[in-house]
């Protein structure tokens, strides 16, 4: 790092977001009061209780992605600063060498009877004022009068890197905010989650499972029925292909034969044969090799925020897929579900994006059959699981 460039100190605060905590920690209140056996007001069934985890669940998955979004501004004005403060600090060291260059000039002039104010002038806050006297310029040779230039140049191209740091660092600060404010955001949601499920007894519990397996099974149906729908539109294009090829002209005659003799001649033949080469993948290579990135990572823990290795939220794990085929996707669902080609569910093919919520909230892919791979939410793990386990928003099929 040169040397004239101080290291910065980021801000940074233990204190959480005002507004969002005040109201995230009231829900978390009312919630476990509403849970629990609160005065006058009934207990909530467990079909409540599942209604408002798994809405908590799908908010905490929206507050994830804004938490990704601001995480990728930050980090892009982060890199940004970081150079231009690199820029001011190589240029400040260029500056001060013109200035001692310019210095010596100076002390030249004044040791071969030169005018003492050219020295000022050129040493002074202002160089410019030096050009606006024309018998001062004549005093210079064209290498001082270069140099002088020169001077001048580089200290606006620094004052207006110093400019464009300063406003960087307002805005890097504002992503920083934006940032402790989706994390406390999500914090927030997965604990009124957390506090609501610790109100049921293991009766209510285990009801809570089986609704839950009521609900996987639901949508494994559904799954099983595309599959079917896909499979039967399949065979009708290869039927549709093979009416449309013409039919092969019947071949007659048969006959055997032997015999002998000599000769000799010439002829002519032709053949076919294969050759290898390099090229761009096609679009169904790259979907096999990001569905065999995801496969890969079955059983990995969800985390939120994470894009790998070791674990992934939902769009961060889609982004890593396709990045292992060559594809760089966004960060979050919602600049996802903008890249590619949008297709209906009925068309989906291995490696195209489902995304669900009205707010585009989660995100997974298609593997084939109704199913996907995703992350699902904390406390889960990477794994298989029907597109209709969620309400569908819309897919996109990125190559």
């Amino acid at each position: 790092m040169p040397s004239h460039r101080k290291p910065r100190t980021l801000i940074r605060s233990a204190a959480p977001a005002v507004g969002i905590t005040t109201a995230a920690l009231a829900s978390v209140s009312l919630l476990a009061q509403s849970a629990g056996a609160a005065p006058g007001r009934p207990k909530p069934t467990v079909e409540e209780v599942q209604r408002k985890v798994d809405d908590l669940y799908r908010q905490a998955g929206t507050a994830t992605e804004t938490y990704n979004r601001a995480k990728e501004a930050t980090d892009v004005q982060r890199t940004k600063v970081d150079g231009l403060l690199d820029q001011v600090a190589r240029g400040t060291a260029r500056l001060n060498d013109t200035r001692r260059a310019l210095g010596s000039y100076a002390a030249e002039q004044y040791r071969t009877g030169g005018m003492a104010s050219t020295v000022t002038l050129m040493l002074a806050d202002d160089p410019q004022a030096f050009f606006d006297r024309n018998h001062l310029m004549k005093q210079l040779t064209g290498r001082e009068e270069q140099a002088l230039r020169d001077f001048e140049t580089e200290r606006a191209g620094i004052a207006k890197k110093r400019a464009d740091a300063a406003q960087g660092l307002e805005r890097l600060t504002a992503s920083q905010e934006a940032l402790r404010a989706g994390k406390q955001d999500v914090q927030t949601k997965l604990a009124a989650a957390r506090t609501l499920l610790s109100t049921l007894t293991a009766q209510e519990k285990a009801r809570l499972a089986a609704l839950e397996e009521k609900k996987e099974a639901e949508a494994r149906k559904k799954a099983a029925e595309l599959a079917a729908r896909q499979e039967a539109a399949r065979k009708a294009a290869e039927a549709a292909e093979a009416a449309k090829k013409p039919p092969t002209a019947p071949e007659t005659g048969t006959g055997t034969g032997t015999g002998t003799g000599t000769g000799t001649g010439t002829g002519t033949g032709t053949g076919t044969g294969t050759s290898t080469g390099t090229g761009t993948p096609s679009a169904s290579t790259k979907a096999a090799k990001a569905l065999a990135f995801a496969r890969a990572q079955i059983g990995k823990p969800y985390v939120w925020g994470a894009t790998g290795p070791s674990s992934y939220d939902c769009s961060g794990l889609t982004q890593a897929a396709w990045k292992a085929a060559g594809v760089d996707l966004p960060r979050t669902t919602w600049d996802q579900v903008k890249t590619g080609t949008r297709v209906a569910t009925d068309e989906l093919r291995p490696g195209d994006l489902v995304f669900f919520y009205d707010d585009i909230s989660h995100v997974g892919m298609y593997i084939g059959s109704g199913m996907m791979i995703h992350a699902p939410k904390p406390g889960a793990y990477v794994r298989e699981e029907s597109i209709y386990y969620m309400p569908i928003y819309g897919s996109v099929r990125p190559a």
